[in-house]
């Protein structure tokens, strides 16, 4: 009885999460003692299990529903973006009960897969356009969290000048932009300061891009090219790539990073002296509690969208830095935090999930 009441709790809390966007499934028995195997599958984008960030998190959430829903996982590694059709056909052969594809990138290969098999779940991360009845999408509001560190960065730096760039430009990287832009934007209203932010103009939606997620010599360069221009904080949006930010910065001996989508502060240990704060989407609890809806029969397309709001997207802990952070800028952020969560304020961006 302690065995199912546990489980019953887990699988409660796990709908609740996902109630943003859709009532939570009624529970009334335990489905992960019921004998049915369930497998799970998941296939990265071109960054690979290991980048540190959104890819390296939806694998966690998989590896935790293993553990704590008894279930078993199998996953593919894309080298590029010639692997996502071959590593989605390779999964449905294995007949996985629901597939995680990780990445914007790999939308149109996992279209055609659901299309064509539309008996088969999939569920696809950081993107929102798939229609389908056997797709769920798991996106997040990044920019109301991004707003949060714009205004940080704007707070902290001591020439005036931020920075920010994406890998590639689509929803899930420019997304991060908006909200870092209009942050800086705030402090600046607030303050009566002129903090300058190099790498992207909001109004235009144009600004810089290394071309890729993968070539860390770019993330490099982009960065020292924004720190010679002044910068001393700069937001790469461009998973592995960043990690030549952090090497750039590093360098310098005077520019500080926010890392995207994990805490890079847990994600980097051994680069954490180097992040302001981060960015976080909660990618594993949302794949994690996706996995729980499905075992239980409960599987929906309905989009799951973190938010500030729902606890799916936020900003990490200062760390290093919490006694560098003055407390009246702490207190702010947490005055906007609640104001977003409130309505009171709206952070706005074209990529924003909808």
């Amino acid at each position: 009885m302690k065995k199912l009441a546990a489980t019953a709790v887990l699988l409660t809390a796990a709908a609740l999460a996902l109630a943003g966007c859709a009532p939570a499934p009624e529970v009334t028995d335990d489905p992960t003692d019921n004998g049915a195997p369930f497998l799970g599958c998941m296939i990265s984008d071109a960054g690979g299990f290991n980048d540190n960030s959104f890819n390296q998190s939806g694998w966690e959430g998989l590896k935790k529903a293993e553990t704590e829903l008894r279930i078993t996982t199998k996953e593919a590694t894309s080298k590029d973006g010639s692997d996502y059709a071959s590593n989605l056909e390779a999964m449905q052969d294995e007949n996985c009960d629901l597939t995680f594809t990780v990445g914007f990138l790999l939308k149109e290969a996992t279209e055609a897969q659901a299309t064509a098999f539309p008996n088969s779940n999939f569920a696809i991360i950081d993107d929102i356009q798939i229609k389908l009845d056997n797709v769920k999408p798991l996106v997040f509001k990044t920019s109301d969290a991004a707003y949060l560190a714009g205004y940080l960065a704007a707070a902290y730096t001591e020439t005036g000048i931020v920075a920010t760039f994406g890998g590639m430009q689509i929803p899930s990287v420019t997304i991060f932009m908006d909200g870092f832009v209009d942050g800086v934007a705030r402090y600046n209203a607030d303050n009566g300061t002129d903090v300058k932010v190099l790498g992207w103009d909001k109004e235009t939606q144009n600004g810089s891009f290394t071309g890729d997620f993968d070539d860390q010599t770019k993330g490099a360069n982009t960065t020292k090219n924004f720190i010679d221009q002044g910068a001393d904080v700069i937001m790469p949006v461009a998973g592995p790539v960043g990690h030549g930010s952090i090497a750039a910065a590093k360098d310098s001996g005077k520019a500080v990073v926010i890392w995207v989508d994990s805490d890079g502060y847990n994600a980097v240990p051994e680069n954490k002296d180097i992040f302001l704060t981060s960015v976080m989407k909660q990618i594993g609890q949302a794949v994690f509690d996706t996995i729980a809806e499905a075992k239980a029969g409960n599987f929906s397309a309905t989009p799951y969208i973190g938010t500030l709001a729902n606890g799916g997207v936020d900003i990490a802990p200062y760390h290093d830095f919490d006694a560098k952070v003055p407390q009246e800028v702490k207190d702010k952020i947490e005055q906007l935090r609640a104001d977003i969560i409130s309505g009171a304020l709206v952070v706005d961006s074209p990529a924003d999930p909808k």
